[in-house]
């Protein structure tokens, strides 16, 4: 059987938020309500994984594609250092992802991937050669 929460998740959660402001705490879908809490906080995390990863794309771009250094890149890495630096400050518990050795392999694996993709390099380091204090350097363009 299909619930509001299926069906519309929008309506849904105007819905929670009217029966929460309400105080009818009886009325509230509390599973789907725990569910979509957990994925605020998943969303925040995929965020940061994807603006690191774009981050290491570009300075790997900088680093194995000289040739191509512009403006262009140079603007994308201090964007996303600045993004980067907004979530870390925004939500300071996503310090700990900086920590876990699978989330950056997942992020470097994304990073090596964009950039094979966007240049045809091959043969990419298998792991980041930079340290975080490198990567969110604003003077650090690696050579």
């Amino acid at each position: 059987m299909a619930t509001k929460y299926d069906e519309d998740v929008i309506a849904w959660a105007n819905e929670q938020a009217a029966l929460l402001r309400a105080g009818n705490y009886a009325a509230l879908d509390i599973k789907h309500i725990a569910d979509e809490v957990e994925d605020v906080g998943k969303s925040e995390q995929r965020e940061l994984e994807s603006r690191m990863a774009l981050l290491l794309a570009h300075l790997l771009k900088w680093t194995f594609k000289p040739e191509r250094r512009g403006s262009s890149w140079e603007t994308t890495i201090r964007n996303q250092r600045k993004a980067v630096a907004m979530r870390l400050l925004k939500t300071p518990s996503l310090k700990a992802d900086l920590s876990d050795a699978e989330w950056w392999d997942v992020a470097w694996g994304d990073a090596v991937y964009q950039a094979e993709k966007e240049t045809a390099l091959k043969d990419l380091p298998g792991q980041c050669p930079w340290s975080f204090e490198q990567i969110m350097d604003e003077a650090y363009l690696p050579e």
